[in-house]
């Protein structure tokens, strides 16, 4: 697959309406060449799927202390110390016993990872990560008291479905729990629906790689 850069300056210029939102670049599949060619034009907010294709792809980059990397995909419990090497930014924290697992770990030592964002299953589907609305307060209160940074929530909202109830959603529980926090939410099939709806971080990939 090739930049589509006709579709990625589409997206900025889209971006560039509304206010505090920005892009994220999902990488997952993608060469480190390509990469290298959307750094070189100035891109630096990125998106990995998996903790070892990441590691391999980002951790020896040249300029890597000027980028920004996120793990946008599900987190398991025995890669929790490489993930906490190897990204900025985890977004699924999703659950007590990953949140206690990451706790423990980081009393341990100094990581790359200092903030992260708690994944909302918005649509309460049996396939996806995330933890329910009706847990969350809990949890993030929980993130909290063990040490993590909790500056934002993420969500996948569910396929085939208008994605607009659920980002809605989105802000309705953010607001009620802390106003402050970040959302994450949009993704190359929505993004315009999420930055209508106050979206602080877009993750595209597909739209992008084509």
């Amino acid at each position: 697959m090739a930049i589509n850069f006709k579709n990625l300056n589409s997206i900025i210029a889209n971006i560039e309406k509304f206010n505090n939102s920005e892009l994220m670049i999902v990488t997952k599949n993608q060469s480190v060449d390509d990469i290298k060619k959307l750094i070189s034009s100035n891109f630096k907010l990125f998106g990995e799927n998996r903790v070892q294709e990441a590691k391999i792809k980002y951790e020896d980059l040249v300029n890597r202390d000027k980028l920004k990397l996120h793990m946008i995909g599900p987190l398991q419990k025995n890669k929790v110390k490489v993930a906490l090497r190897v990204f900025d930014t985890i977004q699924t924290i999703d659950r007590f016993t990953l949140v206690d697992e990451v706790g423990k770990i980081l009393t341990r030592d100094i990581f790359r990872t200092k903030e992260f964002y708690i994944q909302v299953n918005i649509g309460n589907e049996v396939q996806k990560s995330g933890v329910k609305s009706k847990e969350l307060k809990d949890l993030y209160s929980y993130s909290l008291n063990k040490g993590l940074n909790i500056v934002g929530l993420m969500c996948i909202p569910p396929n085939l479905e208008d994605p607009s109830e659920y980002f809605e959603q989105m802000l309705i529980i953010r607001d009620k729990i802390n106003k402050n926090l970040k959302l994450s939410m949009g993704m190359s099939n929505d993004y315009e629906y999420a930055l209508n709806l106050k979206s602080n971080i877009i993750r595209v990939g597909s739209l992008i790689f084509s």
